[in-house]
């Protein structure tokens, strides 16, 4: 899947895949960080040109020998924007404990709550019969 502007063009938002078969002649860095890749077709030997739009990393280099389709950037939609493998990080055991410790007190109390209210209904049910 890939993301087309109303127009037919690509977004910056999906791979970008090679127009020719052929050899990587260069890649020049254009402004605001696009690129153009120069391609050397193999049968007959025409340039092609493709244009990398910024924000995308492009897999190739020159010289390099590529097929028909083949992708030249990393897939964006991979790990998310700006996410690197990062560890886990657990809660520290003291605020765990405090946790419980709080949620048990409130269970106990909502208990001792209901035990008073049973209580007051013996005392009110008493008083009802003088």
């Amino acid at each position: 899947m890939s993301q087309i502007y109303p127009n037919g063009s690509k977004s910056n938002n999906t791979v970008y895949n090679d127009t020719a078969t052929g050899i990587v002649s260069k890649i020049i860095q254009k402004e605001k960080g696009r690129y153009e890749i120069s391609i050397t077709d193999s049968s007959d030997g025409r340039q092609v040109v493709d244009i990398i739009p910024q924000g995308l990393e492009h897999l190739v280099s020159d010289g390099e020998s590529i097929q028909f389709d083949q992708p030249l950037t990393s897939n964006p939609n991979v790990g998310g924007f700006g996410q690197g493998d990062v560890e886990i990080v657990l809660q520290d055991p003291l605020r765990v404990q405090g946790l419980l410790f709080f949620l048990g007190s409130v269970i106990l109390a909502q208990i001792f709550l209901v035990l008073k209210k049973k209580q007051f209904e013996k005392v009110q049910l008493a008083e009802m019969n003088f």
